[in-house]
């Protein structure tokens, strides 16, 4: 049997385990050791080998071998003080993967001002000319989101599908100065989350999801950076309702500004007009052609409907659980390239690779910045030269 490691500070071990969420127990299971032998090395009784402490670092904690040899642990946020609006239980119930994104989206922030330095490269950052507030029209702020974004309701009707309409959206918010990066969520009820910021904003959006939900999601996560808070989306909507009373108010009032901007209300009003009355009986196809044409799920057409005092809260409850349970996964596949791309902000890989062809940053430094391994770095460079992607 390997000989324990000397030098390790115990702390950092439990600091490590701590941070990504996993009980002493998982830990123990994964390295098919007991407890006691877990505590005993948080303790400082003893001291994993150096093939424990391997699988420690990169498959439990993702943190490099080095840090526990730190004399203390790094200075970085913890989950709590970013989701401070989060209750514990909520906190409690993410997994170590999601832990990880949050992780990634806080480096490709840090890697943002390395690149750009203090300042957005955004001409025009869309915080800087549309700020939130509960006490406003619902109605106007979203119509300024709209218009700062630069979309109007006969362009996003002439998007050919859902696919096209996502790459509109997530462009046009980048453009504004939000990056926008995607990921496959294991934690497959997280819809998204960002971590809001002066300069450089990021939105992590689960790409397991369908199309429609993505863009709900993105929209949503838009309406906390304008409000400068950090933000995690699920789907069960009851979980608003354990919120505090004004965390609670800023997460409806998210996902009201979300579906103000993606289906207005005075245009869907126009839609149904021929239906008034009768849309509790409106068939399949009716509730399919209006989902199309706003690129959204039925159930947020219908949710709008209900919001307008047009359906029963019982028979939206009925559809939205009919419809959640045909739905299709969003998933990816395929090329492992095209989805690193795909996963990445357009603007910031586009920046990376300027760079780096123009030998300001080095094929390391690339890998880096992006968080692929340097092998890979030439593949993806020509997919963002030719254009290939998401």
């Amino acid at each position: 049997m390997s000989a324990p490691v000397s030098g390790i500070q115990p702390s950092l071990l439990r600091w490590a385990r701590q941070s990504a969420n996993m009980p002493v127990s998982d830990v123990a299971s994964r390295l098919n050791r007991t407890v006691a032998e877990i505590e005993a090395w948080e303790a400082g009784e003893s001291a994993p080998s150096y093939p424990q402490l391997e699988k420690l670092a990169y498959e439990l904690y993702k943190r490099p071998l080095a840090t526990f040899f730190l004399p203390a642990p790094p200075d970085e946020p913890s989950t709590r003080a970013e989701f401070r609006s989060l209750p514990d239980e909520d906190l409690a119930t993410l997994n170590r993967d999601t832990l990880f994104l949050i992780r990634k989206a806080r480096a490709f922030q840090f890697a943002l001002q390395e690149l750009f330095g203090e300042r957005s490269p955004a001409e025009r950052p869309i915080w800087r000319s549309v700020q939130l507030a509960v006490s406003q029209p619902v109605a106007r702020q979203a119509g300024q989101i709209r218009e700062a974004l630069g979309i109007s309701i006969d362009q996003q009707r002439a998007w050919p599908d859902d696919d096209t309409a996502l790459k509109q959206w997530r462009r046009a918010i980048e453009a504004r100065g939000v990056f926008v990066f995607k990921h496959t969520f294991k934690q497959r009820e997280i819809s998204g989350f960002c971590l809001a910021n002066a300069e450089f904003p990021v939105i992590m959006v689960n790409n397991s999801t369908t199309k429609t939900r993505q863009i709900f999601s993105l929209l949503h996560e838009l309406a906390h950076v304008l409000f400068m808070r950090n933000g995690i989306s699920a789907f069960d909507e009851t979980r608003i309702e354990g919120l505090p009373l004004q965390d609670r108010a800023i997460e409806r009032f998210c996902n009201a500004i979300a579906a103000e901007v993606l289906v207005p209300m005075a245009d869907i009003r126009a839609q149904i007009g021929a239906l008034a009355g009768k849309l509790e009986n409106a068939g399949e196809d009716q509730f399919a052609a209006l989902a199309r044409r706003y690129h959204v799920s039925r159930a947020v057409v219908l949710r709008r409907m209900l919001d307008d005092g047009r359906v029963s809260s019982a028979f939206y409850r009925t559809k939205a659980a009919e419809w959640d349970a045909q739905k299709e996964n969003g998933g990816s596949g395929g090329n492992y390239h095209a989805t690193q791309n795909a996963y990445l902000s357009e603007r910031f890989v586009k920046e990376v690779f300027a760079r780096y062809a123009r030998r300001q940053i080095s094929r390391d430094e690339v890998a880096d910045f992006i968080d692929i391994k340097p092998k890979n770095v030439e593949k993806l460079q020509d997919l963002v030269l030719r254009g290939a992607a998401a």
